[in-house]
């Protein structure tokens, strides 16, 4: 079934008769379990600050989140029902509903609209170009999302990948891997390295060089609220809270960067604040401040611009079926206009 604004208020009907007709369920609140798209990290802190100032209470919400190990891994969990919701990236849901369309969750509020998949060299490499990355041993975790869109960023770049091996290695040996040149590129959020490779010891302004997915004309959207289609079917009006919930996360973040990196570190309590907020700052400049978010307003995503990043995933790839953008995103569950967020940092 599509979800859309239309058949919004039939669901939501639907879901009120339910909750009528189970008033002990409706007095507590939902449980709700969510896999994050990396470890405790400044770029997360909406959704914890929208816990902790009890937006999620207010929504009837029970949230428990756990740490994630990558973003395309988000979406494989939520479709597989381990998690009732995932913070991941959109592209690993495209190629999902493009081969197995049944099993593909939704994503109901789009977060990071710029691409942020990269390939990180060494700036004293002699790797310039995507086409310098023939031939070479290249590594990352196997759920990486700019791991899982190489074989598209190849495509589009014209990369022969035949001669190209790639080690598969934990997350957290990555920056370590490349700086000691046990591989010559390694793959990710370009934010997650740069700042990953500075707690390592690395200057990432002098250190590295980062070959960018979108330098070569991927403009994808990435990371996203993606629920099971069956969630937004039965419950709309518990989904059209959990979004407004972390919308609020979000503002609650660009009012107060310090107190938001300080939930993280509640979490977390290792991390370097400093760096953390740091990453959360250029996690909100260079991964969620498209131009389009002027019209737009986070959460959302341009139509034209959408079905065009669906058409590059799906070529690309040689996925058999070219999913309908109303099945990889709805807007139904989006606050109302003028309680989103239409300028950033």
């Amino acid at each position: 079934m599509t979800i859309t604004r239309r058949n919004f208020t039939k669901l939501a009907g639907a879901a009120a008769a339910t909750v009528l007709a189970a008033p002990a369920l409706a007095q507590g609140k939902t449980p709700i379990k969510m896999i994050l798209n990396w470890r405790y990290q400044g770029p997360q802190a909406w959704f914890f600050l929208a816990k902790d100032n009890g937006y999620f209470d207010e929504a009837g919400i029970d949230l428990t989140m756990d740490q994630g190990n990558g973003s395309g891994a988000a979406v494989g969990h939520v479709a597989g029902g381990a998690y009732d919701v995932g913070f991941g990236d959109v592209n690993a849901l495209i190629r999902l509903a493009g081969t197995s369309p049944e099993e593909a969750p939704i994503c109901v509020y789009q977060m990071y609209n710029k691409p942020p998949f990269t390939v990180a060299v060494l700036a004293d490499s002699d790797i310039q170009t995507a086409e310098d990355l023939q031939g070479r041993l290249l590594g990352g975790s196997a759920n990486d999302g700019a791991l899982k869109l190489f074989p598209a960023f190849a495509n589009v770049a014209g990369i022969d990948t035949s001669d190209i091996e790639i080690l598969n290695f934990k997350s957290n040996l990555r920056e370590q891997m490349l700086k000691s040149k046990e591989v010559e590129g390694v793959f990710g959020y370009v934010n997650t390295i740069r700042f990953s490779a500075k707690l390592s010891g690395m200057n990432p302004d002098e250190d590295i060089r980062f070959i960018s997915y979108g330098d070569y004309g991927m403009d994808l959207y990435s990371n996203g609220l993606i629920i099971p289609k069956a969630m937004a079917e039965e419950s709309p009006e518990m989904v059209e809270g959990m979004v407004w919930a972390i919308n609020q996360g979000v503002k609650d973040t660009l009012a107060d960067l310090d107190a938001a990196v300080d939930a993280v570190a509640a979490r977390e309590p290792l991390i370097n604040k400093e760096i953390e907020k740091e990453r959360l700052i250029a996690t909100l400049r260079d991964e969620m401040n498209h131009p389009e978010l002027a019209t737009t307003g986070l959460g959302n995503v341009d139509a034209e611009r959408f079905k065009e990043a669906i058409d590059l995933v799906v070529k690309a790839n040689a996925l058999p079926r070219s999913p309908d953008p109303s099945e990889i995103y709805s807007d139904a569950f989006l606050p109302a206009d003028d309680e989103r967020i239409y300028k950033l940092l």
